[in-house]
């Protein structure tokens, strides 16, 4: 297949555009890879900073249980008193409840 003159013109030019069209989509792709790795390296960042805070906190609230408070004998008496009260009076949602299960 011999290409004139004429044709030459039209396809040299066609080329480069392809080729610059191409080069774009390749690096259009390329930025969108990372973009997506920077998204998830903020994401997992994020996770790893709320699951320390949630720690940082559980950790205050031990150190807040170990200090003895004023009337400390007293009120773990009390708390111990009501938790037994509030246990006592949740039912469970099926246990001593009959079910007839003949059918």
């Amino acid at each position: 297949m011999s290409l004139k003159g004429l044709e030459l013109q039209i396809a040299i030019p066609k080329t480069f555009e392809a080729g610059k069209m191409a080069d774009q989509r390749q690096q259009n792709t390329i930025l969108q890879q990372m973009h997506a790795n920077e998204a998830l390296n903020r994401e997992l960042e994020r996770k790893q900073l709320s699951v320390n805070e949630t720690e940082h906190l559980n950790a205050l609230n031990d150190e807040e249980q170990d200090k003895p408070s004023q009337n400390g004998q007293e009120q773990t008496q009390e708390n111990k008193k009501n938790k037994e009260q509030l246990e006592q009076k949740v039912q469970h949602p099926f246990k001593g409840n009959l079910f007839d299960f003949s059918g």
